[in-house]
């Protein structure tokens, strides 16, 4: 588990919210509390769809593609969020890449997801990485590839950021 604060926050949200830099997510859950508190629950309602479409949702969450404008809309304005949480999973079919690339031993059918917590308290945003396993397990290798994958990536992208 790495957490890491945001050193600009006007940079960071266009990435979040405007660019694609975070398109490679699902959106587990989220929460967004300015002059109201908005509760997301990211699982996709299969039931809502046709039961042709459903062959067409190949994930459980939405995509942070598909709910990143939704999230704009609700934290654009005048004034800053008070709080906001996201927590986002990297698309599945990128982790077995991602941890097949980085040589992991451990099984990838043991790996649940590979997450990102996103927190913002109305000072700064704190990024949090986890991984979620199927059973309990002693091999920390996904977690190792996963924290450099996630310093990799922000640098990339060019967000700034400092460990804690």
């Amino acid at each position: 588990m790495l957490a890491l604060k945001v050193s600009s926050m006007k940079s960071f949200m266009n990435h979040l919210l405007v660019g694609s830099a975070f398109d490679n997510f699902l959106l587990a859950e989220g929460t967004i509390s300015t002059a109201n508190t908005y509760t997301m629950d990211g699982h996709i309602n299969k039931e809502f769809y046709q039961r042709d479409d459903t062959a067409s949702l190949p994930y459980d969450f939405a995509t942070w593609t598909d709910m990143k404008g939704l999230c704009f809309n609700l934290i654009k304005g005048k004034r800053t969020p008070l709080y906001f949480k996201f927590v986002l999973h990297f698309k599945p079919e990128l982790v077995s890449k991602l941890l097949a690339a980085g040589n992991c031993s451990l099984p990838i059918e043991q790996v649940k997801a590979l997450v990102l917590t996103i927190k913002y308290d109305g000072n700064g945003a704190v990024l949090t990485t986890g991984t979620s396993f199927h059973t309990f397990v002693m091999n920390k290798e996904p977690d190792t590839i996963w924290d450099k994958a996630i310093t990799q990536f922000l640098s990339k992208e060019g967000i700034e950021y400092e460990v804690l």
